[in-house]
C-alpha cells in the first residue's frame, strides 16, 4: 500500500516543452512528487537504474530508443501513461501494458483524472482473493466491492498489474487489481475464453467477427493466432 504516500514520478519527452508542460502538471497534483525529468529515453534508463518511481509519463516517438521500447525495460511495478502526438499508437502502447494514454495537447483535467486513477489503485498492491458466488464476479474497486453478474460482461483487458472489466450498459469499465490467470479461474467455461494474452471475452456477446479481431462496443478485440482456431470453433464459424 502506498500508505497515502504521493506517487513518485518521471517525466520523459524528446520535447523540453512538453516535458516541462508534464512536470508542471505533476508538480502541482497533491497526490505526485516529480522525482525527474527527462528528454530522452536513454537518460531516462540511467535515471531508472538509480531510481524508484512509482508512476512513468512517457512520450512514444523519441530518437535511439523509443518509449515503447523504454516501456519494455521498466520494472512492472512502475505504472506507465503514454503522452504522444500520435493517436495511431494507442494500440502499441496497450500492447506493452500501458497504464493509460494520453493525447497532446494533454490538459490538466485529462491528466487529472488519469494519474488519480493510478494513484487510488496503487493504494493497494495487492488484493484479496475475490469471493465466489455464483453467477457473479465479485471485485474490489476503488474502496467498492462491486457484484458483477456473468452475463452483463463483455470482455476483459489485462493491462499490467490490473483488469478492466466492461459490461453492458455502462459507459466506463471497472478497474481492478486481479491477474488475466486469476480471472480465467473464476470465470465459467465454455461461456468465457482467453482469446489474447490480453483479452478474455464473452463468447454470448461475439457478433461481428473481422479477420484476427472481434468488434465489440465499437472496439476491436484482437484474436491470436494461437487462440484463432479454438475460439471460431466455439463460436461455431469456420475461418
Amino acid at each position: 500500500m502506498n500508505n497515502g504516500n504521493p506517487l513518485k514520478c518521471l517525466v520523459v519527452d524528446d520535447e523540453p516543452l512538453a516535458a516541462a508542460l508534464i512536470a508542471g502538471y505533476v508538480n502541482r497534483t497533491p497526490f505526485l512528487q516529480l522525482k525527474g525529468e527527462c528528454n530522452s529515453a536513454d537518460e531516462a534508463l540511467e535515471f531508472l537504474h538509480n531510481n524508484s518511481i512509482d508512476l512513468l509519463f512517457l512520450d512514444i516517438r523519441m530518437p535511439r530508443l523509443s518509449g515503447l521500447d523504454l516501456a519494455k525495460l521498466v520494472s512492472d511495478s512502475t505504472k506507465i501513461i503514454f503522452t504522444t502526438a500520435y493517436a495511431d499508437h494507442a494500440l502499441d502502447g496497450f500492447r506493452v501494458h500501458a497504464f493509460d494514454y494520453l493525447l497532446k495537447p494533454v490538459s490538466y483535467d485529462e491528466f487529472y483524472k488519469s494519474s488519480e486513477r493510478a494513484y487510488k489503485i496503487s493504494e493497494t498492491t495487492t488484493m484479496q482473493p475475490a469471493i465466489p458466488v455464483p453467477g457473479h464476479l465479485v471485485v474490489k474497486s476503488e474502496y467498492r466491492i462491486l457484484r458483477i453478474p456473468f452475463s452483463s460482461i463483455d470482455y476483459i483487458e489485462g493491462l499490467k498489474d490490473y483488469v478492466k472489466v466492461y459490461t453492458d450498459g455502462s459507459n466506463k469499465p471497472v478497474l481492478t487489481l486481479m491477474s488475466m490467470k486469476n480471472l480465467e479461474d473464476l470465470l465459467p467455461e465454455p461461456a468465457f475464453m482467453r482469446i489474447h494474452r490480453s483479452f478474455i471475452v464473452n463468447l454470448d456477446k461475439v457478433r461481428v467477427v473481422e479477420r484476427n479481431c472481434i468488434i465489440m462496443n465499437d472496439q476491436c478485440i484482437p484474436v491470436s493466432d494461437s487462440n484463432r482456431r479454438k475460439f471460431f470453433a466455439a463460436i461455431g464459424m469456420s475461418e
